[in-house]
């Protein structure tokens, strides 16, 4: 093998190692893995990360991810039923609909505010999601922000934001279906037990 296409080869590795959940070792695993299996992985691999990268873009409206302008659920007139989930990042979203029980539109913030990392609400799209209030018709919004500190100043601020214009909930806390209270910690049970309702 000549010393230009190792290089290619490590060069290749090195992205992948950059990849959450892949350091140098696990990398290396994947590209050879996709060496060996070239015309079954390895072409059709690179042919959709080409076609992704000439086509992903954000949602104009709400900051999904899709190869439109607006995505799939900003453009379903059925999900127009005066619902906001409010969440982090994509991910996040993407977690929500694998759940299926959520029938309305979202707003990815893409973070969430922090003193330490210099990140205002300029630099997410909490303004965004006030102008959509304001326009949308809008009956509730949903926080479902993840419960960091920096998670829990966010959801104060748009709460503070949004003020009595429209109902302000969020996603309940507490013990997990099938969860033990002897695994769980502290922060855990008392959300649960803040949260507790009549049986």
């Amino acid at each position: 093998m000549s010393q230009s296409s190792t290089s290619q080869i490590e060069h290749l590795i090195a992205l992948m190692a950059k990849l959450p959940g892949l350091g140098p070792r696990s990398a290396r695993r994947v590209v050879l893995h996709l060496i060996r299996k070239r015309g079954q992985l390895l072409t059709p691999l690179a042919a959709a990360l080409t076609d992704v990268a000439n086509s992903a873009r954000e949602c104009l409206n709400c900051g999904n991810v899709g190869t439109d302008d607006i995505c799939a659920i900003c453009g379903d007139e059925r999900r127009k039923n005066g619902e906001i989930c409010v969440v982090e990042d994509v991910s996040d979203l993407w977690a929500m609909e694998r759940a299926g029980q959520f029938k309305g539109r979202y707003h990815v913030l893409g973070g969430t505010l922090s003193a330490l990392d210099a990140v205002g609400p300029e630099d997410l799209r909490i303004p965004r999601l006030i102008d959509r209030v304001a326009t949308e018709e809008v009956q509730e919004v949903i926080l479902a922000l993840n419960t960091t500190i920096d998670g829990q100043t966010t959801a104060h601020y748009i709460a503070d934001q949004l003020g009595d214009c429209v109902t302000i909930t969020s996603l309940a806390q507490g013990v997990p279906i099938g969860g033990e209270l002897d695994y769980l910690d502290d922060g855990t049970i008392g959300a649960a037990l803040k949260a507790r309702k009549p049986f």
